[in-house]
């Protein structure tokens, strides 16, 4: 009797796992303790952009604390300058600059350029982070200060019309930008740039001294470590000096270790704010196009503090 007994509780208990396991999903169960546990946390979107800098521009990524990024910006000729130049080969500018992450938000930065040998320096403070569960955020908001000064006297002279020596003031000029990003999908990623360009010196009084304009870029993934980048510069209505035009760039971005190389093609021979957004003279349809590459290499100069477990 006891062995029926015994085999009857079996076959019971049986049955009941099998009624639990067809009523019950335990990967919907997982499924919803994940849920419920992410909605408890914030999960911030990572690499809306590879580097801070786009083509020209900047994006809405800084520096991490305690990190040195190292920038090489180089710009050949026009291709319209045909074989005699070697389609632009045989001209050349560039831009060599250092950023440093003083906190993960904070990054302050500066370089020389060889156009129209100018020094830059800039502030740049993320405000908002792309987020989602606890803290929900739909875009990421970084904030811009840079400061441009022109040493090349005689191209001063020559662009503003100045029939005097420049004081040192004439040389100053200013950019402030609201960069607003949003990493759509893990391939997809979209900017827009609100700027502001400020000179202290323009060559006619019925110029403006503030400038307007609305950046766009994107960014398209085409494998883990390259991708496709475009970039786009519109001067606002009554905020353009004569014979300057929107600056338009496209590229080809790819990261190999701890280097990422953009190669790119653009109509904009300066790659600091002033000339690439106020005052680029370059058309796409005259063929004043320019093939350029940057390269950025970073540099762990303070290493994290460890946590304590």
């Amino acid at each position: 009797m006891r062995k029926k007994y015994k085999l009857l509780i079996l076959i019971l208990i049986f049955c009941s796992v099998k009624t639990f396991s067809q009523d019950t999903n335990l990967d919907s169960i997982l499924d919803e303790q994940m849920k419920a546990k992410t909605k408890n946390q914030t999960q911030y979107t990572e690499a809306t952009f590879k580097t801070t800098r786009l083509i020209d521009g900047h994006t809405v990524e800084t520096t991490q604390a305690g990190v040195l990024d190292l920038k090489v910006s180089h710009r050949f000729g026009t291709l319209n300058q045909g074989f005699y130049n070697m389609f632009g080969f045989d001209v050349a500018s560039m831009r060599i600059g250092l950023d440093y992450g003083l906190t993960n938000r904070l990054t302050v930065g500066g370089g020389r350029s060889t156009f129209e040998k100018q020094y830059d320096g800039f502030l740049k403070y993320r405000l908002l982070r792309q987020s989602e569960g606890k803290k929900n955020m739909p875009v990421s908001v970084t904030l811009l200060s840079s400061v441009m000064f022109e040493t090349d006297t005689i191209a001063l002279k020559t662009e503003k019309e100045i029939s005097v020596s420049p004081r040192t003031s004439d040389k100053f000029s200013y950019a402030y930008q609201v960069l607003i990003g949003r990493k759509f999908n893990p391939n997809f990623s979209l900017q827009l740039a609100p700027t502001l360009i400020h000179e202290n010196i323009v060559d006619s009084a019925f110029n403006p001294n503030d400038l307007f304009a609305v950046g766009a870029g994107a960014r398209f993934k085409l494998t883990q470590r390259s991708s496709i980048n475009v970039e786009y510069y519109y001067q606002l209505p009554g905020s353009k000096l004569p014979g300057t035009y929107n600056t338009f760039s496209i590229g080809y971005e790819i990261e190999t270790g701890g280097h990422v190389f953009q190669l790119h093609f653009s109509n904009s021979t300066g790659m600091t704010e002033r000339t690439f957004i106020a005052e680029n003279t370059g058309r796409w349809s005259k063929g004043d196009i320019h093939f350029g590459f940057n390269i950025s290499r970073v540099f762990t100069i303070k290493k994290p503090k460890q946590l304590k477990m």
